[in-house]
């Protein structure tokens, strides 16, 4: 590994001991945003999308996350808040240097890593890189197969909620997904059902969408290649069975963006397997569950200790 550079600096105009807000600058150049709040053991938040950043998940859940752990809110390169590459390099390895570029920096020794989404395919190659670095993982609503995620539950629910008749081209297994897809995504925001697939309600997907607007000059970039790149594509869930690292995994019954059940397979030889009845975003619909979940997993593996 190159020498790592670390330059800091405040955001947002306020003082760096107050906001808490940094810019680290990684070993090739790319200023990641973080926001560390809250007390207790320190936790990772590894967001999905994949250019969702980590805003929304600090506007609605910092209060259940930041009273157990010091948490450490990341916009991934190329999105929201953070630079993007000038080589372009978003493969998983660069992530993974990241990842641990911040963890020096902040001086922690070791961490917890949470995931959501389709960050699952992320936290799960951290953890089998670099065990001496994580003590635990969270996994709320991750995917660890996109392509099974994407083939055998958002698109199938996709059709069931659009009412389509005629649904042989989305069975079809020789037409691109990206074409299924494309087919959909017009459909169901024209016919305001896109909420459907991952909200109990209509109103929350409004105000998830509304925490976008929050922030001026929000990265794309990421957004744009993460769920076509190779690196992103591969079934994540062979891996599961050698990693000894503790694990919950959170999952939602209605949760028709990652699937019901895509915990089939999912093998981490010491895991809290937690169903929730929720859709994709528990942190907004279900807290109550979220924070029953993460105390029986603390209280399980003696993980309260920072």
């Amino acid at each position: 590994m190159k020498k790592i550079l670390f330059l800091v600096s405040a955001v947002m105009a306020t003082s760096l001991c107050n906001a808490k807000a940094y810019k680290i600058t990684t070993s090739d150049h790319v200023d990641l945003y973080i926001n560390v709040q809250g007390k207790g053991a320190p936790c990772l938040y590894i967001h999905g999308g994949p250019g969702s950043g980590s805003y929304w998940m600090e506007k609605f859940a910092g209060d259940i996350l930041e009273k157990r752990f010091t948490m450490v809110y990341l916009d991934l390169r190329g999105v929201g808040r953070s630079t993007s590459p000038r080589d372009g390099n978003y493969g998983i390895d660069r992530m993974i240097q990241d990842f641990e570029e911040i963890r020096q920096f902040l001086g922690f020794k070791d961490w917890t890593i949470m995931g959501h989404s389709f960050s699952g395919t992320l936290t799960t190659a951290y953890a089998l890189e670099h065990p001496k670095s994580i003590k635990s993982i969270l996994m709320f609503n991750c995917s660890l197969d996109l392509k099974e995620s994407i083939t055998e539950s958002w698109i199938p629910k996709a059709v069931e909620i659009l009412d389509i008749k005629d649904s042989l081209f989305y069975k079809d297994t020789t037409v691109a997904v990206q074409d299924k897809l494309n087919r959909l995504f017009p459909l169901l925001n024209e016919k305001g059902v896109m909420w459907k697939l991952a909200y109990a309600d209509k109103e929350n997907e409004t105000k998830m969408n509304a925490t976008y607007r929050e922030i001026p000059n929000w990265n794309h970039d990421f957004s744009a290649v993460g769920m076509v790149h190779k690196d992103y594509l591969i079934n994540f869930k062979t891996f599961t069975s050698v990693i000894e690292t503790p694990v919950l995994f959170f999952y939602g019954e209605n949760d028709w963006t990652i699937g019901p059940e895509h915990y089939k397979g999912v093998l981490f030889p010491n895991m809290v397997l937690w169903k929730s009845s929720s859709g994709h975003i528990p942190f907004m619909e279900n807290k109550d569950d979220l924070e029953a979940a993460m105390d029986l997993f603390l209280k399980k593996y003696d993980l309260n200790k920072p």
